[in-house]
C-alpha cells in the first residue's frame, strides 16, 4: 500500500451499489450476458466483502421503480450501519409529489432519488411535470442521480441548465461505449454538462461498457482523463456498481482499475473521490 491510499480510516465509501430479492420480471433488464448476476443480493452478501476491501460504507441506489423498492432500501438501511444513504425512486410527475417528498422527510437515510432515464427517449428527461419535480429537491434536500447513456447527454445539459439548485451526480460517466473505443461525442458533451457547478460524476460501472470478457485497465484510461479533465476530483465519486459489476469483474478489481488510476494523485485528491465527496454530496451520516 502507498502512502497516499486511501485507508479504512479515511473511510472509503462506495457511492453507488444495489440490493434486490430477484425476480424475473421486475429485473428483466438482467440479459443472458449478466446471467450470473440473477439470484438474490442482500447486506449480508455485501458486507464482507467491504470489510475485506476496506471500504466503511455504500450508497444504496434503486434497480426498481416502485415506492417498494424504497421503502425496501430504507428498511435495509435501517437494518444495517454501513449502507450510509439510500438512492429510491420515486414517481417526480405524480400529483402529489410535494407530499410524497415531505412524508420522506423523517427517513434520514434517505439521500435522493433516481428514475432509469437510459430506458426513457432523451425528451423524457425535459417533459415539463418531471422538471417541475426535479425543481422541489432543494427544497427537501435531497439528490438526482442522472443514469443515461451518451446520447441523452444533450437533453441532459438542457435539463441542468434549467435547474442551478439541484444537486445531480452523473452515474457511469453516462456509460460512454468503452467497448468500442468511441470517446468524442460523450467527451464533448460531458464536458459541456460539467460547466455547471452543480453536478457531480460517480467513477463508477466502467466494466460492463466495456468487453465484458476481455477488458483490460488500460480501456477505461481515456474515459477516467476526460472526466478528470472536466470534473476535477472535487466532483467525483467512486461507485462499485456491485452487484451488477459483477457480470465482468470482482468488486475487488473493480476497486482496484479505480484505485491504480488515481495512485499518482494527492493523498487529498484520492480522499475527495474515495470519501468526502459522496459524503457532502448524499449528506451521509
Amino acid at each position: 500500500m502507498t502512502s497516499n491510499e486511501p485507508t479504512a480510516q479515511t473511510g472509503i465509501i462506495d457511492a453507488h451499489q444495489h440490493f434486490w430479492r430477484y425476480n424475473v420480471t421486475q429485473h428483466s433488464w438482467i440479459n443472458d450476458e449478466m446471467a450470473i448476476i440473477r439470484k438474490d443480493f442482500l447486506p449480508a452478501n455485501l458486507q464482507p466483502i467491504l470489510e475485506a476491501s476496506k471500504v466503511a460504507g455504500c450508497v444504496a441506489v434503486q434497480a426498481d421503480q416502485t415506492k417498494a423498492e424504497t421503502i425496501f432500501l430504507l428498511d435495509l438501511s435501517a437494518q444495517y450501519s454501513f449502507i450510509k444513504g439510500v438512492v429510491g425512486w420515486i414517481d417526480l410527475r405524480a400529483d402529489d409529489i410535494q407530499q410524497q417528498l415531505e412524508a420522506y422527510l423523517s427517513y434520514k437515510k434517505l439521500s435522493g432519488f433516481r428514475h432509469v432515464l437510459q430506458s426513457e427517449a432523451p425528451s423524457f428527461m425535459l417533459d415539463p411535470l418531471f422538471v417541475r419535480g426535479l425543481k422541489l429537491l432543494p427544497k427537501y434536500n435531497f439528490t438526482y442521480d442522472i443514469l443515461i447513456y451518451p446520447h441523452h447527454l444533450p437533453a441532459a445539459i438542457e435539463l441542468v441548465k434549467q435547474l442551478p439548485a439541484v444537486r445531480f451526480v452523473v452515474d457511469h460517466l453516462a456509460k460512454p461505449y468503452i467497448s468500442k473505443g468511441v470517446l468524442e461525442d460523450w467527451k464533448t458533451n460531458i464536458t459541456t454538462l460539467a460547466q455547471y457547478p452543480n453536478v457531480c460524476c460517480k467513477v463508477s460501472g466502467m466494466v460492463t461498457e466495456a468487453d465484458m470478457r476481455n477488458w483490460k485497465a488500460t480501456d477505461f484510461k481515456p474515459y477516467l482523463d476526460a472526466v478528470v479533465d472536466a470534473f476535477g476530483t472535487g466532483r467525483l465519486m467512486f461507485g462499485s456498481d456491485w452487484p451488477v459489476c459483477l457480470a465482468a469483474a470482482s468488486y475487488p478489481d473493480m476497486l482496484q482499475i479505480v484505485k491504480d488510476y488515481f495512485s499518482s494523485f494527492s493523498a487529498a485528491e484520492q480522499q475527495q473521490v474515495f470519501s468526502t465527496n459522496a459524503t457532502d454530496f448524499y449528506h451521509l451520516i
